[in-house]
């Protein structure tokens, strides 16, 4: 696939719930997933959160050889996704690693105000490649150094504020990290509204294209 057929695959269910239909059947953070589709090779997890990481949801998407990748800090946690640990990749911040044969770097994702995302947990978020196309996935972030030093095709980052960067600050994060295309996530549900996509699209700089993908 090229840079816009991918643009295409990538779905966002709700939240930070996205589908990427490529070769490869890759999901990050499903929830809400009620239908037994059963169609995922690889499933990234980026933090522990119920809006993130939702069991019955992984378990309706997977099959008996789909790897589930997640912070190290959850492993623990994983049984109860239904995926044995032989098929489990777990990632520090920083570390780079294959995921079921996709190459995946783990960005670190945190707050610095705000009490909801400690570094000290080591939640992440991932830039995955794909047919030579960098796709970045945020995870619930603030607009943090390591975030802004990101290279990437195309982003996918929240807007929705309170529990992460709000549109503002997403759109500056955006600005440093220059990819070609950014899709907004995080709003619309729990927090955020159409009106922060409004406002995120009018502060990222006019050569990257803004893809709305929630409403």
């Amino acid at each position: 696939m090229n840079q816009n057929e991918l643009v295409n695959a990538i779905s966002v269910n709700t939240q930070s719930s996205i589908r990427i239909g490529a070769d490869k059947v890759v999901y990050f953070d499903p929830i809400e997933i009620r239908s037994a589709a059963h169609d995922a090779d690889v499933i990234f997890i980026t933090h522990e959160h119920g809006d993130h990481f939702d069991p019955e949801s992984i378990r309706n998407i997977c099959r008996d050889d789909t790897v589930l990748a997640a912070p190290a800090s959850m492993s623990g946690q994983l049984g109860s996704a239904g995926i044995p640990a032989g098929r489990t990749v777990l990632f520090s911040p920083g570390e780079k690693k294959e995921a079921g044969g996709i190459a995946a770097e783990a960005v670190p994702a945190y707050n610095t105000l705000k009490p909801f995302h400690p570094r000290r947990k080591g939640w992440v978020g991932y830039i995955v490649t794909i047919d030579g196309v960098r796709i970045y996935v945020a995870g619930d972030t603030d607009a943090v150094k390591e975030v802004k030093a990101v290279k990437c095709d195309i982003a996918l980052v929240p807007i929705g504020g309170k529990f992460t960067m709000n549109a503002k600050d997403a759109a500056a994060a955006v600005n440093c990290i220059r990819p070609s295309v950014c899709i907004p996530t995080h709003y619309g549900s729990i927090v955020g509204s159409r009106a922060d996509e409004e406002e995120f699209r009018k502060r990222v700089l006019p050569d990257i294209t803004v893809t709305g993908k929630l409403f």
